[in-house]
């Protein structure tokens, strides 16, 4: 059994796997949901954009369950603050996420225009208020969450939801939906024929310079007015888990001393950059290079904020003794390697399910496909 030191790493780098795995994979599908309405100039083209997402956006949110799942058994204090301190935003995400199945199985029931319209702004719904609240949620964490623990270690929040809405947290909000919008963007561009494609190229091309434009000034921010969390006491990696036995400092700038101590992670924020700039070059004529430099932007965002904040989990703002990290939130040694045995079994079936899958569906939607029914 690896030791427990090195199994609070390997869970902490599989969450954010997972959490990529999410984001690149059910964020195309949120972010054509939220471009269908406006890129269709017709009933038929709205259609089209819909069918390129409506086989595979089940299989998407399994990272998300899955994730949700790795969280609870593997970090069960993470699970239980963020889920009390974010309940309302949750349940927001949870009710958009339910609407989308309810928006694509009753649109077509009836041919009505007004049917059609409302179903349509629910399928938008469906996909900006996760994608929104996603955004926010991470605003919040790169702050700090007003949380702390009690005498008996039971979790106390002290915020409250439209304290979540502040400034930076909407930067941060603002900077999902750009994002989303440009994988959206090109994959719509990657699944149909002209003109739709051509109408979803310049969707994300428009999305990729926001995203550029928002994430660089998140990034200044971040270096210069936003205070980071940082561990002041000695570290036990290897100690029972106790998220009060720590003594934790919150300063300017302690978000960027990851980069200086371990300069390799400089990649995933580059390489954030070098996706967006690829999808933006690439996605008029190479919509399939574009999809995977989106990708790679979507996964690389997720990750700069994953390595700007190690090794904490959940950093508290009202108690930064109280904040939780990787030493001092998981599960025990032993439900840490049964997890991995289950993970190393399963993630490749999860993997070579999704791959047979897009290769079964690969190829465009058109139109003709459509009226006959062959897609």
């Amino acid at each position: 059994m690896p030791d427990y030191e090195t199994l609070r790493v390997i869970w902490w780098a599989l969450l954010g796997v997972l959490l990529a795995g999410f984001a690149v994979t059910d964020g195309f599908d949120l972010g054509v949901g939220m471009l269908f309405r406006f890129l269709g100039r017709n009933d038929d083209e709205r259609r089209v954009f819909l069918e390129t997402i409506e086989p595979v956006w089940e299989g998407n949110q399994v990272w998300f369950i899955v994730g949700g799942a790795a969280m609870f058994a593997a970090w069960p204090s993470l699970y239980a603050t963020s889920f009390s301190g974010f309940y309302i935003a949750m349940f927001l995400v949870l009710a958009a996420l339910i609407l989308r199945p309810v928006g694509f199985v009753f649109r077509n029931k009836l041919a009505a225009p007004r049917w059609r319209g409302v179903w349509d702004w629910a399928l938008f719904t469906a996909g900006f208020v996760p994608t929104l609240v996603f955004g926010v949620a991470m605003g919040n964490f790169l702050q700090g969450v007003p949380f702390r623990f009690d005498d008996t270690l039971r979790v106390v929040y002290t915020g409250s939801f439209l304290a979540l809405l502040n400034p930076f947290s909407i930067l941060c909000g603002l900077v999902s939906l750009a994002m989303l919008t440009m994988h959206g963007g090109v994959y719509a561009a990657m699944k149909t024929h002209a003109p739709m494609t051509d109408r979803a190229a310049l969707a994300a091309r428009i999305a990729a310079v926001f995203y550029i434009v928002l994430f660089t000034t998140a990034g200044v921010l971040i270096a210069s007015s936003i205070e980071g969390y940082r561990i002041v006491s000695e570290i036990n990696a290897i100690g029972p888990s106790n998220p009060v036995g720590k003594s934790v400092l919150a300063g300017s700038g302690a978000w960027l001393e990851n980069y200086s101590r371990y300069p390799w992670m400089m990649l995933a924020p580059i390489l954030g950059y070098v996706g967006a700039v690829g999808a933006f070059v690439t996605v008029q004529r190479r919509a399939g290079i574009a999809f995977l430099a989106s990708s790679i932007a979507v996964a690389a965002t997720v990750c700069t904020v994953g390595f700007s904040t190690f090794p904490f989990l959940l950093p508290s703002s009202l108690e930064p003794g109280s904040s939780l990290t990787v030493w001092d939130a998981s599960s025990s040694q032993l439900t840490l390697f049964i997890m991995l045995i289950a993970v190393l079994i399963f993630m490749p079936l999860i993997l070579a399910y999704s791959a047979w899958v897009f290769r079964m569906l690969r190829g465009r939607v058109s139109l003709e496909h459509l009226h006959k029914g062959s897609y």
